[in-house]
């Protein structure tokens, strides 16, 4: 294949480490949230929330991509709602939930400083899924990616069910078939779904979210031909086939920690790291996408802030529906 006779472009030298305007739905003629909603209530909210995910990322840059996953796992699982932060005693909530095992302990941590700092200014008046929703904007923002207004006024959820995440989820093991109508299910469109796939421009993965790809692809195959052979090699060297489950991998070997549309780059040279981002590329329906995504940067951003508004928009609770944490781990009463 033509992509086989391409060089390897230059991988980090830190690329494996050890160890992520539109309508609103129902043509609703007042939005229900509104990008102004704190700015009486708690008017130094954005400074508050800034200032406390910098000085996370200057902790560690685990921060960033820990902190954006939060956003798709709270939303596409009954709506934004926080629902994904609670702490249960029996292990039954939605952060314990399988799906949920790879979301990394300092996105988690990230909200709560957060939250804390937020609670001293303003006591009561904050969500916590809006605080998600914000602070997923500061570690786009503060990794070189784009700026965007985030629309406010959710509510935290007052269940928090293991049981409600199965198949709610993008797995790493999923094809175009299946990832299709899982985010059409949510009104996202092939555009939508790609670019939200970009957020793997940052972040990690263990080694055994794709150990599949390297070892047992297929019988007559058992590293995936899709993979560009340089890449499946460094690969093998830094996952090999006994791996431990602490050993990760940058998800995007050329920036790893710069949120640009290097990931769709990679796609083109075979560095999708998963099934689920290869396929993009792979998949005649979504390749175009792909290409235009990677030859023009402000395109992604664009259609990146875009699709995250939308996400943001999905299932909220507001009025009376649900409430205000007082600490995001744990309901109320």
């Amino acid at each position: 294949m033509e992509r086989r006779r391409r060089s390897l472009p230059l991988i980090a030298a830190a690329a494996f480490l050890v160890v992520a305007a539109m309508p609103y739905p129902g043509g609703a003629a007042t939005p229900p949230l509104r990008k102004d909603y704190y700015d009486k209530s708690c008017r130094n909210l954005e400074a508050i929330v800034r200032e406390e995910v910098a000085r996370k990322i200057n902790e560690t840059v685990v921060t960033i991509p820990a902190t954006l996953r939060l956003v798709l796992h709270d939303c596409m699982v009954g709506g934004c709602d926080a629902a994904v932060l609670i702490a249960s005693k029996n292990n039954d909530a939605e952060k314990d939930a399988k799906d949920n095992e790879s979301l990394a302990g300092d996105g988690f941590d990230t909200i709560n400083r957060v939250k804390t700092a937020v609670e001293r200014s303003c006591p009561g008046v904050v969500s916590c899924t809006d605080i998600i929703q914000l602070a997923a904007r500061d570690v786009v923002f503060l990794s070189k990616g784009p700026y965007w207004s985030v629309e406010l006024g959710r509510r935290d959820s007052l269940v928090s069910r293991a049981s409600d995440v199965k198949g709610k989820l993008p797995d790493p093991n999923m094809h175009l078939k299946e990832l299709s109508p899982l985010f059409q299910r949510s009104g996202f469109s092939p555009d939508d779904m790609v670019a939200l796939s970009g957020a793997h421009t940052v972040g990690f993965a263990h080694c055994t979210r794709f150990l599949n790809r390297l070892y047992n692809y297929s019988s007559s195959m058992p590293t995936d031909p899709s993979f560009h052979p340089d890449y499946a090699l460094q690969l093998k060297q830094a996952c090999p086939p006994n791996v431990g489950e602490t050993i990760a991998v940058n998800m995007d070997p050329v920036s790893p920690i710069t949120f640009d549309n290097k990931y769709y780059t990679n796609l083109q040279y075979g560095l999708g790291l998963f099934t689920s981002d290869q396929v993009l590329y792979t998949d005649g329906a979504t390749k175009g996408i792909v290409d235009k995504f990677a030859g023009n940067q402000k395109e992604f951003f664009d259609a990146f802030v875009a699709a995250m508004i939308k996400l943001g928009r999905l299932g909220v609770k507001t009025g009376n529906d649900g409430e205000i944490r007082k600490v995001c781990t744990a309901f109320n009463h």
